[in-house]
């Protein structure tokens, strides 16, 4: 590579780093004959993977950005590494394309490519964000070495499917095998708890955070504890924990209360939650969607309306549904109401 394609590779590594993918993709395009490490970072990029983590929430159309990149490069015959697999298994996970994942997975056997605990990790998180809870699992016992991370991904993949007392089990084996646990540990363990409805567990679990693990209950773990509350029913207990928990309550905080006031018909308590989000984020469609079924729930029309109107009134939008689904190895976008699409 000369030394104008060098300085391009650099420039798309800060551009990516920084989260610029129309910067970043543009200097990649000017790029004659790109080498692995260019490619691997602008489809890391694409993918928001562990480069990108800083740039906030990520959009899932870069994912398939990702998987368009993979295929250029497969093309371009650039044989790939472990770092290319590790984020176009994350692409795969974040869109939900489980055959493209699954292939990437016999990929890496066939062509004897290390098995290593970030590709066992981001294949975990693949398999479980797609569905296939025993495929993640199969992945998860046969590595030869497993971290917190790993730990991470099977605890939540069991605990976002309602298997709660299998994400404990796995917690417990996290300790047998002497890894301690990280904030992020504590949070799916909680979340695990919550929908499983195992909630003097989760209790348990939270209240020996400090002197166990020496982790500090921060924002989000009190988020996961009025959730764990909530969803059990017992909102009194949830609305006490919101009111003296050490730090102010953030939006998910809030919103987790909400939540559980809509599903036990609590109105009091969801418009004390409501009036607390409309503060954080005035624009968040979902809040005043949420009150408003609370009302519409308990025959309140003429309230609806006023919540209809207090989002006019806040320029609110609804922004319709979408979803990625896979057919036949290809990925479709679905909006809600897409007059456009073919199979509607």
């Amino acid at each position: 590579m000369g030394c104008d394609q060098f300085v391009l590779a650099s420039l798309v590594n800060l551009y990516a780093k920084y989260g610029d993918m129309s910067t970043c993709r543009y200097i990649f395009n000017q790029i004659s004959d790109p080498d692995l490490v260019t490619w691997n970072t602008v489809l890391t990029a694409y993918a928001g993977t562990p480069l990108a983590a800083g740039c906030g929430d990520w959009d899932v159309g870069f994912s398939m950005d990702a998987l368009y990149t993979f295929h250029e490069m497969q093309r371009g015959q650039i044989r790939p590494d472990e770092k290319t697999m590790v984020a176009v298994i994350s692409a795969c996970a974040n869109v939900g394309a489980l055959r493209q994942g699954a292939w990437a997975h016999s990929y890496m056997l066939k062509n004897d490519l290390e098995m290593n605990v970030h590709v066992g990790t981001s294949l975990i998180d693949m398999y479980v964000k797609c569905g296939c809870l025993d495929a993640a699992y199969q992945m998860f016992v046969k590595m030869p070495k497993r971290d917190t991370l790993c730990f991470n991904a099977m605890i939540g993949g069991f605990a976002v499917h309602g298997y709660g007392q299998r994400a404990l089990e796995v917690f417990e084996r996290m300790n047998v095998e002497g890894l301690v646990p990280d904030d992020v540990t504590i949070v799916v363990v909680l979340c695990g708890c919550s929908h499983a409805g195992l909630v003097e567990e989760g209790y348990k679990i939270f209240d020996s955070m400090d002197g166990a693990y020496g982790i500090e209950p921060k924002v989000e773990h009190y988020a996961c504890l009025v959730d764990l509350l909530g969803r059990a029913g017992r909102l009194s207990e949830a609305e006490q924990c919101v009111h003296t928990m050490p730090m102010k309550p953030n939006a998910v905080v809030w919103r987790s209360l909400l939540g559980a006031a809509r599903v036990h018909g609590s109105l009091e308590i969801g418009e004390v939650a409501l009036e607390n989000l409309i503060q954080l984020e005035p624009e968040t469609t979902g809040n005043y969607v949420l009150l408003s079924n609370i009302y519409a729930n308990m025959d309140r029309f003429d309230d609806v309306k006023r919540v209809r109107k207090l989002m006019k009134d806040n320029a609110v939008d609804k922004m319709p549904g979408s979803c990625f689904v896979e057919m036949d190895g290809a990925i479709y976008e679905f909006l809600m109401g897409d007059p456009t699409c073919p199979w509607l």
